[in-house]
């Protein structure tokens, strides 16, 4: 079609657009980046303002400071009953604070001492798959942070990939897979955070592992090590995917965990990890796989676990004093 053409606002000359139309889809192109990035920069800065809000609330209602940020997974929901409590604060109590929904969840904190080591204790952690952004997701991590933990402690119960793994088996984590969930970093950086691109080598503090290990050790616990992975959830994992998972070096799997550990490695934590092996994982076992199967399993290992636990927060407390 030869001649001028008008298509809504741009003018095409025989079949191609004028330079003036050109020079005005560009600066249109340019401006929206300016928006989305302006967008993504204000989003960031929410997330900050939201962390630092919560950080103020508790802070409003305890003034104590914990060397050691514990997170408590199934199996271990009543640990927190056995510490010397100080504080408690239950997560409807902080506005705007994400609330697990989970089953045998509580959703609270419980601030107090194991032994003489203060704690900070996640009774209820929030799971991706509940619909929370991943910035909600790891907001209680960077919240122990700011009050002052040094020490980021994950528990979990997890499916056992690797098939010397049984039901109710501990497995240190040493190193993690989280490339099937969104990076918790995803966006501009906050710098009162952390760096932009933090080394990830090693995640998993190799002089906490030696810790869990004695600590192990001295209570003639069989301790595994291995990596895990976090999937999505809340599906369990199909036969295949299981598959995969082995394939690319995993040895348990579950729906939390490696994303705080991201976190809590951002804001320069110690981290140190250990899974409750609650079941086989899909395919490893015929039986068809139910939260309550795991929960059941994860509270038969809780006496063993809780021990394991003491003993660690111990021994990390004495080295946090040197």
């Amino acid at each position: 079609m030869n001649g001028k053409q008008e298509m809504g606002t741009i003018i095409f000359v025989n079949n191609r657009m004028c330079v003036e139309c050109i020079s005005f889809c560009t600066k249109m192109c340019h401006n929206v980046r300016k928006r989305t990035g302006r967008k993504e920069i204000n989003n960031m800065n929410k997330i900050y303002d939201k962390v630092n809000e919560c950080y103020k609330q508790v802070n409003e209602m305890t003034e104590f400071k914990p060397q050691i940020a514990l997170v408590l997974g199934s199996g271990l929901g009543d640990y927190a009953e056995k510490i010397k409590i100080e504080t408690v604060i239950d997560y409807h109590e902080i506005k705007g604070f994400p609330v697990s929904t989970v089953q045998g969840h509580k959703g609270r904190f419980v601030l107090g001492y194991v032994e003489d080591i203060p704690v900070m204790i996640m009774e209820g952690r929030v799971h991706y798959y509940e619909g929370y952004s991943m910035s909600d997701v790891v907001l209680p991590i960077r919240l122990m942070k700011m009050m002052g933990a040094e020490i980021l402690f994950l528990t979990n119960a997890s499916g056992g990939i690797h098939r010397g793994f049984e039901a109710g088996d501990f497995m240190m984590i040493t190193d993690q897979i989280a490339s099937f969930v969104p990076s918790p970093l995803i966006g501009p950086n906050i710098e009162e955070f952390g760096e932009r691109f933090p080394d990830m080598s090693h995640i998993y503090d190799e002089e906490l592992q030696e810790v869990i290990r004695k600590s192990a050790d001295h209570l003639q616990i069989d301790l595994k090590e291995g990596t895990y992975i976090q999937l999505p959830g809340p599906n369990f994992e199909s036969p295949a995917e299981i598959r995969m998972c082995k394939a690319i070096g995993a040895d348990a799997v579950g729906m939390s965990t490696a994303c705080e550990a991201i976190a809590a490695n951002h804001m320069g934590m110690k981290i140190c990890g250990i899974s409750c092996i609650a079941n086989p994982a899909a395919g490893i076992s015929k039986k068809p796989l139910t939260h309550e199967e795991v929960q059941q399993s994860a509270d038969r290992a809780a006496p063993k676990f809780q021990k394991l636990v003491t003993e660690c927060i111990c021994r990390m407390g004495k080295s946090l004093k040197k």
